[in-house]
């Protein structure tokens, strides 16, 4: 059972930045992915960033460049940086735990990001 809460969103004008945060607790098993995905309206969940327990990453590409995601494994902790920010980048944000493939995955309750003016 893994619990994560997130913080960080909220309404931001074009250009702006937000910095959202992602803290996982429970039984974490320390190899694993932990990612921001989003979702708009009539969308699907897509991904936009993950990182590996070593610092790996990988992002969408409509946020390459602008997003960058980090982690603080003493804390069991993820961050997304968002730069420049625009708005096809309003969406819910979830924040996303992988452990073991025998182990199911653990979603966040999403956290709204609003991007106008």
């Amino acid at each position: 059972q893994v619990h994560l809460v997130e913080s960080g969103g909220g309404l931001v004008q074009p250009g702006g930045s937000l910095r959202l945060s992602c803290a996982a607790s429970g039984s974490i098993f320390g190899n694993n992915v932990m990612g921001w995905y989003r979702q708009a309206p009539g969308e699907q969940r897509n991904l936009v960033a993950s990182i590996g327990s070593l610092g790996g990453t990988n992002y969408a590409d409509s946020v390459k460049g602008r997003f960058t995601i980090s982690r603080d494994n003493s804390k069991n902790t993820v961050h997304l940086q968002m730069n420049s920010l625009k708005p096809e980048d309003t969406a819910v944000y979830y924040c996303r735990y992988s452990g073991p493939i025998y182990r199911p995955d653990y979603w966040g309750q999403g956290t709204q990001v609003t991007v106008s003016s």
